[in-house]
């Protein structure tokens, strides 16, 4: 039975990063990048398909009592075990690598007594499918082994003896109080030779220090610093240093249904994140990530923005093909599990609203001035005018036909008011040109409300024609479509409080309009319920809204991580964890909800 996702930590490098369970295993790597093939891949499958344990040895005066933290402003992971017979601390990080190889540290401390502690590692690349061929080498410590398959090599140190297994190595050893002992697990290109040996305390210091200093800065009021800070940190290791690009969560395949075939790929950079990801770095004073996000973005639309993707790589590589991993069961049975995501082909009409709202925000805050960019501005807002009454696929990436979503079209007239807005953006527009723009936001904007407006129900709609809700309509009043009071809009908050809320929590998904949910589909949205407290409070509502943040910041595991969905009927998180849009909700709302930030269409 695969473990709890709420019973995961994560630690990371800026590059990748590892998802490390509370009974001491590593179930989840994929090197050397967030997008790479996964050499730990039992959190969808087995052991055997690769995990790295270090724990008390079973049997050893019954199960240990475990409390675990990260330390404080760090990504640093401290996991205690106390057993019968002692205790020991082990500490798991990745040091950053700016320049260096990629590198996972494990430490371990006696503190009481005496624990008898067994480390197993098994590596398979490929997903779990390929196993390195293992050997110890010269160039390695004695207790060394190195692992090669295909382009990885593997480098394994530790002072500790162990035995070298088929897949890795495995070994019982005993911890005393005042003792510490390093186990560092190093990558590098097979067809050079091993990495040097690691200072593994020096690094823990520079680790911690890293990241103290990176969120030092923020100082914004809040009543929540620690979930605030929590979020940010877990944001800044899920963007990819060298590139600047923010993969929406480090994980593929943990499914949005328990035991359900709704299981995507989650390791890239998703376009719809745009505004999310640049209001929450600004809000929160980090504007060198936030230029680092905006000029990943320019890169990735390139020359030709009519043609931009809902989604690309890290490095703004815009193949993302879809296939299915038959070898792996899936996480508690989940099928399929695929690798790469077929969305990125779709047609979604809101990625233009949210790169030129994105554009002025960026224009705002100072951080973009370049030709390319207002090229793209034009561009996109020409595109847009062609193709806005078509059909798409939605926020949702719904595989089905293609629907006129109602938040689709209200981003495709985003994109036109954005554009309008950035004053300084008009060179090679005529007067005329300019005069036919502000015509087609009137038009758009009549549109939806003509036909995204059901008088049978009193609210808007999740696509034209429908009588059902969706969360995603809380967005028109942030993006400003709306304003939160206006009496279609406020009657559209109110339905959805009504028939989308479920254990005080928000869904995603439409229900016909007054049906009763069906409890064992997927669980509800959490950056939605984010943003019916930012509509709350932007209706004034104060206390309703700091009530709900509060359910949503309860949702948090015990490190202060949350996936994309809380399952409501197993009290469960669900979806691919941690999710990088649940944290820039959670940002957004406690700043937001605390004092003047910079809003979507502010």
């Amino acid at each position: 039975m695969s473990k709890p996702i709420e019973d995961y930590a994560m630690i990371g490098d800026g590059q990748t990063a590892a998802l490390v369970a509370r009974d001491g295993a590593v179930d989840w790597l994929c090197w050397p990048r967030f997008d790479s093939d996964a050499c730990f891949a039992a959190l969808l499958g087995e052991e055997r398909h690769g995990y790295w344990r270090i724990a008390p040895e079973d049997g050893e005066g019954g199960e240990p009592a475990v409390s675990r933290r990260y330390r404080p402003d760090t990504l640093v992971l401290e996991t205690g075990f106390r057993t019968r017979a002692g205790a020991v601390r082990v500490i798991d990080f990745m040091p950053v690598r700016p320049d260096g190889e990629a590198s996972l540290l494990r430490l371990v401390e006696g503190l009481e007594g005496e624990v008898a502690m067994r480390c197993t590692l098994q590596l398979s690349f490929d997903y779990g499918s390929m196993p390195p061929w293992v050997s110890r080498e010269s160039a390695c410590h004695e207790s060394g082994l190195v692992a090669v398959v295909g382009a990885n090599k593997v480098v394994f140190r530790t002072e500790v003896p162990l035995d070298t297994t088929e897949h890795g190595a495995e070994g019982r050893f005993t911890v005393r109080a005042g003792q510490r002992l390093a186990f560092t697990l190093q990558h590098g290109p097979s067809h050079l030779p091993p990495p040097e040996p690691l200072d593994a305390w020096a690094l823990l210091d520079a680790t911690e220090r890293h990241w103290r200093d990176w969120i030092a800065p923020f100082s914004k009021p809040t009543d929540w610093p620690e979930a605030v800070r929590r979020s940010l940190i877990t944001l800044k290791a899920l963007i990819h240093h060298p590139t600047g690009g923010l993969v929406a969560a480090p994980t593929l395949g943990l499914p949005e249904i328990p035991g359900g075939n709704m299981n995507w790929d989650y390791r890239y950079c998703w376009l719809r994140d745009s505004t999310f990801t640049l209001t929450a770095l600004l809000n929160a004073g980090f504007r060198d990530e936030a230029r680092a996000w905006h000029d990943w973005l320019l890169r990735a639309i390139g020359g030709l923005p009519e043609k931009m993707r809902i989604m690309y790589r890290l490095d703004g590589e815009r193949r993302l093909e879809e296939w299915n991993v038959p070898w792996l069961p899936g996480y508690d049975g989940a099928q399929p599990v695929r690798v790469g995501n077929a969305a990125a082909g779709q047609r979604q009409l809101d990625i233009y609203g949210e790169v030129l709202d994105s554009t002025l925000l960026a224009r705002g805050a100072g951080i973009d001035s370049s030709h390319h960019s207002a090229e793209v501005s034009l561009r996109l807002v020409r595109h847009v005018e062609r193709i806005w009454r078509e059909p798409d696929q939605g926020l949702w990436e719904s595989r089905d036909a293609p629907q006129h979503y109602v938040y689709s079209k209200a981003m495709a007239w985003i994109a036109v008011d954005r554009f309008l807005r950035l004053d300084d953006r008009r060179s090679g527009v005529s007067a005329e040109e300019m005069a036919r723009f502000r015509r087609l936001r009137d038009e758009i904007h009549a549109d939806i409300c003509e036909h995204g407006f059901n008088s049978r129900t009193g609210t808007f709609v999740q696509h034209y024609g429908s009588r059902s809700l969706d969360a995603s309509l809380l967005l028109l009043p942030l993006t400003g479509f709306l304003p939160a009071d206006e009496p279609r809009m406020a009657a559209t908050i109110t339905a959805i409080e009504e028939h989308l809320l479920e254990g005080g929590l928000v869904r995603r998904m439409a229900a016909p309009f007054g049906a009763p949910l069906i409890r064992a589909e997927e669980g509800s949205f959490i950056a939605c319920s984010c943003w019916l407290a930012d509509c709350m409070m932007m209706q004034g509502r104060h206390d309703d809204a700091r009530a709900l943040f509060e359910r949503v910041l309860a949702l948090r595991n015990d490190v202060g991580l949350l996936s994309e969905e809380y399952h409501v009927p197993s009290r469960r998180l669900i979806g691919n964890f941690p999710q990088a849009l649940s944290h820039l909700a959670l940002v957004n709302t406690a700043l937001g909800l605390c004092g003047t930030v910079i809003r979507r269409g502010g």
